[in-house]
């Protein structure tokens, strides 16, 4: 049974996903690993999801506020084992929930251009294709989405 809990950064589950995700990401992001990974600590993120299967952790993401009513997804992984379960769509879902409750009007992702399945997510789930913000701004190796909510 799937069940999505709401917790913070310092979830030991969450905690141990994002060292999954760090390590498939430096593979993803090959010599840019150390170029994204600076903007991915987990001491600005209050808001996390984690996705038990039978009790056991499986996936997860979080939001984080980017500006006054903008929310930025972080962090997005589910494991291996559990993917092609639409739990992906579940976090996604269950984070722009939260982001409105918490009076945000817009929600943000930025990913590396090789993420192919992050990027099918997004697209898949709603979200347009906008020029790269803030820190990756010119960065031809990102892609940003977003959705207004």
């Amino acid at each position: 049974m799937i069940r999505l809990q709401r917790t913070d950064a310092r979830n030991e589950d969450f905690v141990a996903l994002v060292e999954l995700l760090d390590i498939h990401m430096a593979k993803v992001d090959g010599v840019n690993h150390a170029f994204y990974d600076q903007f991915n600590k987990l001491d600005k993120i209050k808001h996390v999801i984690v996705t038990y299967d039978d009790g056991s952790p499986v996936a997860c993401g979080s939001i984080k506020e980017y500006e006054k009513g903008v929310m930025e997804v972080k962090r997005m992984y589910v494991k291996p084992e559990s993917r092609g379960k639409g739990i992906g769509v579940k976090i996604l879902v269950a984070l722009e929930d939260w982001a409105q409750e918490l009076s945000a009007h817009k929600y943000i992702i930025e990913t590396g251009t090789e993420n192919e399945v992050a990027i099918h997510l997004y697209k898949k789930n709603g979200y347009t294709v906008i020029p790269n913000y803030g820190q990756y701004a010119g960065v031809e190796t990102s892609i940003c989405f977003e959705k207004h909510l």
